[in-house]
C-alpha cells in the first residue's frame, strides 16, 4: 500500500528518500506496537506497508518475529533471508533462523545460524545467540559446550538474566 496514495496527507507533493524512509521508520513502530499487543494481523499489514516504502532489514526481522508469534516458522525464515539480503551485517534475522530452526527441532542446521549470528557487525544484543547456542547443546547433550555458551553470553552481559538461569541450572545439574 502506498501512503501517497490513500493519505491525503500527503498530498501531491513529490516525496524525497528522507520522507520515504522516515514514513517507513514511523510504520515501523506502529507495526511493533501492535506486535506487542498480540494484533499480529495489523502488525503484519503495518510490516509490509514499511517495507513496500522502505525495505529495512529490522522490518523484515520483525515481521518473520511477528510471523513465529502466528506458528508460520518458514514465512518467518523467509524474512529473516530477505532481511539478510539487505544488511548481512545485522545479526538478528541470523539468530531468528537459528531460533526458528530450533523450534522445528533442525538443532543442527539451528547452530550454523547462531554461529553466524555470533559474527555480525551490528547486534542489539550479541549475548542472545551465545544463550541459544547452548540450549542447542544442551538439546543434543553436549554439556561443556553449552557451558562455554552460557559463559560467554554472561560476559558480554553480566545481566543476563536468563543465560545466568541456564548456566546455573546446567552446572548444578553437571555436580
Amino acid at each position: 500500500m502506498d501512503l501517497r496514495q490513500t493519505d491525503p496527507a500527503w498530498g501531491n507533493r513529490k516525496m524525497e528518500p528522507e520522507d520515504d524512509q522516515k514514513a517507513a521508520w514511523d510504520l515501523f513502530r506502529k507495526a511493533y506496537e501492535r506486535q506487542m499487543k498480540g494484533e499480529f494481523e495489523e502488525a503484519l499489514k503495518l510490516y509490509t506497508d514499511s517495507i513496500e516504502l522502505y525495505p529495512t532489514a529490522e522490518a523484515y526481522t520483525f515481521r518473520g518475529w511477528t510471523y513465529s508469534f502466528m506458528g508460520m516458522l518458514d514465512e518467518a525464515i523467509e524474512d529473516c533471508h530477505r532481511a539478510i539480503a539487505v544488511d548481512p551485517d545485522f545479526g538478528n534475522p541470523y539468530n531468528d533462523i537459528g531460533v526458528y530452526l530450533i523450534e522445528k527441532g533442525q538443532f543442527d542446521d539451528a547452530i550454523e545460524w547462531l554461529e553466524r549470528a555470533t559474527h555480525a557487525k551490528r547486534y542489539e544484543n550479541p549475548a542472545f545467540p551465545y544463550l541459544n547456542l547452548g540450549r542447542v547443546y544442551e538439546k543434543k547433550r553436549h554439556w561443556e559446550k553449552a557451558m562455554e555458551c552460557y559463559q560467554r553470553a554472561l560476559k558480554i552481559n553480566p545481566q543476563y538474566d536468563l543465560a545466568q538461569k541456564a548456566f546455573t541450572r546446567l552446572r548444578a545439574m553437571m555436580h
